[in-house]
């Protein structure tokens, strides 16, 4: 259709979405941004390239174009969903609550497209508004399953459930979501299907709650984590206050609700505290104690392992400079020496890491009880596992297709697989009984 007519809006915005769910995410970009140059008269346009633009941390940008579909069409529900988001990742909290429940509000329920045949197994999936949500795009085939999210904040109790049988609370950010928790722990009275990360498991897994509650654990370092109001961080005996608390400096300070390194801080001194906290956005900050991840070379590292059913699963290992590690800004890239060290890691995790290591994060599976989730993870020169963060909000990326990263093909296959059969096995099991 494109060789026909290369500014056609259906084929243009399908072979986007097909991009984006093949995970080609820069064709997806061009595709849409072909969309809008020329539709800009179609709202849905630019709404769908600010989502994408959104997912990718252009903040910005997304704004420009959910303001520019608004202008269009005052009403678009898909806009004022998306413009909310980036406002309150902006840190203008106030007025993207506005944007939020306007998007929302009446339209809590969304049933996805299913393209199977024969009877499909039917997942209620439960979610939040706000972000913080598991990626279900690769857990949930639309072959298999039939979808239908509802956002928890906005449930009706007047309104049936959809048919399902399998509930997948996806919602998996404790510090964003307490209002959408609140709400799925009220749709979980109205089923008695099956659950999936259950509301009450969720809760405790704020990084503060998990510092408190995994400290003591063998082979584990929790690090001192406090929530404090802004006045308190900012206060002339801000110092004296911190210190009371057990903490000192550096100190990293962070606003809660708020994923892969933004609005994240290292504070040296006291001296620049006051300007560290002018930088972050909200009424209330995580100070958190600075564990020291440095290897002999070095370099910071950061791993991270998947508990799905169970079972522990080897994800990644990122190295880099800085103190703050994300593998997209990370050394791994240039460096073959730490692709091979990342690959012995995924190939036999206990070797790696280490037994007292491993005894923690089997610990840390038990205590979370959750069905899935994500620890990341440093170590001591101890072999002790230093924990940064552990919930079920954690990421499955499968690597893009460049050569070098081959080896990490068949781990992150093996974890999303694993979470998969989870999720058929218990919808089947449900299914079975209810036709028993």
């Amino acid at each position: 259709m494109l060789r026909r007519d290369v500014s056609h809006f259906g084929a243009l915005t399908n072979l986007g979405g097909l991009a984006l769910a093949s995970g080609h995410r820069s064709a997806a970009l061009s595709a849409y941004r072909q969309a809008v140059d020329c539709h800009p008269e179609q709202a849905p346009a630019a709404v769908n390239l600010g989502n994408l633009l959104l997912e990718d941390g252009a903040h910005d940008e997304a704004r420009r174009r959910y303001e520019a579909a608004l202008a269009v069409d005052p009403d678009c529900a898909e806009a004022h969903q998306g413009l909310g988001l980036c406002l309150f990742a902006l840190g203008e909290a106030g007025t993207a609550d506005f944007h939020w429940r306007k998007g929302f509000s009446g339209r809590e329920i969304v049933v996805k497209p299913y393209r199977g045949e024969g009877p499909p197994m039917r997942v209620l999936l439960l979610v939040s508004g706000l972000g913080g949500n598991i990626p279900t795009a690769l857990l949930l085939d639309d072959r298999t399953f039939a979808v239908t999210a509802l956002y928890a904040e906005f449930h009706n109790p007047s309104r049936p459930l959809p048919a399902h049988d399998l509930v997948f609370n996806a919602i998996g950010d404790a510090e964003l979501c307490g209002e959408a928790l609140a709400g799925a722990a009220e749709v979980l009275k109205r089923t008695s299907a099956p659950v999936i990360n259950p509301p009450q498991a969720v809760l405790p897994t704020t990084r503060d709650e998990n510092a408190r509650r995994m400290a003591g654990l063998t082979g584990l370092i929790a690090p001192r984590i406090e929530r404090l109001a802004r006045d308190l961080v900012t206060s002339a005996d801000a110092f004296e206050r911190l210190a009371a608390l057990g903490l000192e400096f550096p100190l990293l300070l962070r606003s809660p609700g708020f994923h892969t390194g933004q609005h994240f801080v290292r504070v040296e001194i006291p001296d620049d505290l006051a300007e560290a906290v002018g930088e972050l956005p909200g009424e209330s900050l995580l100070a958190i104690q600075a564990l020291n991840a440095a290897g002999t070379d070095g370099l910071s590292r950061k791993y991270r392992v998947m508990t799905i059913a169970g079972t522990l699963y080897p994800l990644h290992m990122a190295a880099a400079q800085a103190w703050k590690v994300h593998y997209f800004t990370s050394a791994m890239a240039d460096r073959p020496d730490l692709r091979a060290e990342e690959a012995a890691f995924l190939t036999d995790m206990p070797k790696a890491i280490g037994p007292r290591a491993v005894t923690a994060l089997l610990a840390i599976q038990e205590r979370l009880g959750l069905d899935y989730a994500g620890v990341d993870f440093g170590l001591d020169p101890d072999g002790r596992l230093l924990l940064f963060e552990a919930n079920a909000t954690m990421t499955i990326t499968p690597p893009d297709p460049d050569p070098i990263w081959e080896y990490r093909r068949a781990p992150i296959a093996r974890a999303l697989d694993a979470a998969k059969s989870m999720l058929l096995s218990r919808a089947v099991a449900s299914a079975s009984a209810l036709t028993a």
